[in-house]
C-alpha cells in the first residue's frame, strides 16, 4: 500500500469517513465537523492509505501554519490497521510533502494518547493545547525537517 492524493469521487468519500469515523463520531461529534474550511485550499495536502480493497486504512492532511512552518491535522488510522505502520507512512508522506514546500518546521496538536507516536517519530511537546470535545487533552509538538 502506498499512500496517495486523494483524487477520485470515491477517494474523497473514504477519507473524509475515515475522518469522521475515527475523529467525530465517537464523541458524537454531527457528520460534517470531520471537514474544516481550508480543506480546499491550493495550499493544503491530504494523504491518503488505501487498502488493496480500496478502503481508507489511514488519512492525514497538511497545511501552512506560517513562514516555513506546516500545520498536520487529521490524522486518523482506521482501528484494524492501528500499530502496522499505516499512521508512519502518512507522517512520513506529508513531512517529505512539507520539505517540498519549503517547511522547515512542522506542528500538531496531538490527542494525549497520541503523543507517544508522535515522540517516537521525532516530535517534541512544546505545551499542553486545548481540550476538544471538553474530555480530550491536546498537546502542541513540533519537528524540525532536515
Amino acid at each position: 500500500m502506498s499512500v496517495i492524493a486523494p483524487r477520485s469521487p470515491a477517494q474523497w468519500t473514504a477519507y473524509y469517513r475515515l475522518r469522521y469515523e475515527v475523529l467525530r463520531q465517537p464523541w458524537h461529534q454531527p457528520e460534517g465537523s470531520e471537514r474544516a474550511d481550508d480543506d480546499d485550499a491550493a495550499t493544503t495536502t491530504h494523504a491518503l492509505l488505501l487498502t488493496p480493497e480500496g478502503h481508507a486504512a489511514a488519512v492525514g492532511r497538511l497545511s501552512p501554519a506560517g513562514p516555513g512552518q506546516g500545520q498536520v491535522r487529521f490524522m486518523a488510522v482506521h482501528p484494524a490497521w492501528q500499530g502496522q505502520g499505516a499512521g508512519r507512512q502518512i507522517l512520513e508522506y506529508l513531512e517529505e510533502m512539507g520539505r517540498r514546500q519549503g517547511f522547515t518546521e512542522l506542528v500538531l496538536h496531538a490527542r494525549q494518547m497520541a503523543v507517544p507516536f508522535y515522540a517516537r517519530l521525532g516530535y517534541a511537546v512544546v505545551a499542553p493545547s486545548h481540550t476538544l470535545f471538553g474530555s480530550i487533552p491536546h498537546f502542541l509538538m513540533q519537528r524540525q525537517l532536515d
